[in-house]
């Protein structure tokens, strides 16, 4: 069984996050892990994390000054978009605002789409309800307007190509690719590059963003923990201002917190469909080889067979050792096994930085008189799971 709108929207299956397990998806996957998720690669763009992250907190240095609330729901969404596509295309989409608010626009849209539930995706015989209701034209005008962009981006690459802090940007990886021949053309022609730079955008912006959102909202909501951290923070760097990876190695705190954020909020609460490779009983109900199954993560973490407390924000219960591996099934934020998230270590590092700089420059407080205790933690939408309203918090520069 296949789904139409994630098909047609991912370049007929092209990209790694929808293509069927074989040939094509291995070297799909090899392909971005070597060229930009690898810890190689990771460790190699340290320069633009710590670039764009000190723009950021010029940006809420300036707000601290005004005395001005900031909106770090906006702030985690520009800074994920901005290193994304600085690694990936080697410029900003915020560069340019034009172009920025219609990435923006398009990637909300997206989401929408990836994010609904369409009767003629599951049931073959009604497909007619999703040309009736308007489904099937609002997914071939979104894939046709993020086509255009892409097709911009390889066209202006192809001509000029681009350097970023002395590393190739992605595209620029994958034309030279095509161009010395180094693969065969099936693989890398003009809608598998797009369809790559596709999980690019859409893995690694708006999942980095949420969880940003809710890393900050958690410490918020819990003084406690946040003191506990920036206590952490403030002694490895001992005043200095740029964090480095091997300071971030040494902050065991702050990768529980991301963890124990990860359990609670997981970005993506319904991981992508699997299909079954043979008959299967689960739970109970026995389903046919080609079924497509969905992978409640967010259930998952919040399981009371597996968590004390499940609903408690508790970063130390992950203190003898960080399970999110891809092997221990009680938290998988990532996915698991082969087919789990190859940009795991690529969120952490940039995520990890933010938040260390966060809590290491600044004091936070609610903004007008709000109290912890009456801080709104609603989720809302899918299939990336955001807060209901706005993070608004008051900054306060050490």
């Amino acid at each position: 069984m296949r789904i139409r709108t994630f098909e047609r929207l991912f370049y007929d299956a092209k990209t790694v996050a929808s293509a069927p397990h074989g040939e094509y998806w291995r070297h799909a996957r090899a392909t971005c892990v070597l060229h930009l998720l690898s810890n190689k690669k990771v460790h190699s763009f340290a320069p633009v994390r710590i670039r764009e992250t000190e723009l950021m907190v010029e940006r809420i240095a300036d707000a601290s000054r005004r005395g001005v609330a900031v909106d770090l729901s906006d702030v985690a969404t520009c800074l994920s978009n901005d290193v994304i596509c600085r690694v990936s295309f080697g410029d900003k989409m915020t560069s340019d605002p034009d172009v920025a608010g219609r990435f923006k626009v398009l990637l909300e849209e997206l989401m929408k789409l990836l994010g609904g539930f369409f009767v003629g995706d599951f049931i073959p015989s009604l497909g007619w309800v999703n040309r009736l209701v308007g489904v099937d034209r609002r997914v071939d005008k979104t894939f046709k307007e993020f086509d255009e962009m892409l097709e911009s981006i390889l066209v202006e690459h192809r001509s000029n190509g681009s350097v970023e802090e002395g590393c190739q940007s992605f595209v620029d990886v994958l034309l030279e690719a095509q161009r010395d021949g180094k693969t065969t053309s099936h693989f890398l022609g003009r809608d598998n590059i797009k369809a790559l730079l596709m999980d690019m955008l859409v893995g690694g912006t708006d999942t980095s963003a949420t969880l940003l959102e809710w890393v900050m909202a958690e410490l918020l909501k819990h003084p406690r923990v946040m003191k506990k951290l920036q206590h952490e923070v403030r002694t490895i760097t001992k005043g200095k201002l740029e964090i480095s990876d091997s300071d971030l190695d040494q902050m065991t705190y702050l990768k529980q917190v991301m963890l124990e954020t990860l359990r609670l909020h997981p970005p993506v609460p319904l991981l992508g469909p699997r299909e079954l490779i043979e008959d299967s009983t689960i739970m109970g109900y026995e389903l046919e080889a080609g079924t497509l199954v969905f992978t409640n993560a967010w259930a998952i973490g919040r399981d009371p067979r597996s968590w004390d407390e499940p609903e408690e924000f508790r970063p130390e219960r992950f203190t003898n050792g960080c399970l999110d591996r891809g092997q221990d099934f009680d938290v998988i934020p990532f996915g698991a096994g082969r087919r789990g998230c190859p940009g795991r270590a690529f969120a952490l590092a940039i995520n990890e930085l933010v938040v260390a700089n966060l809590v290491g420059r600044f004091d936070w407080t609610l903004p007008d008189g709000i109290k912890t205790k009456d801080l709104d933690m609603n989720e809302c939408a899918l299939p990336t799971i955001h807060r209901r309203y706005h993070l608004r918090a008051m900054a306060i520069t050490i």
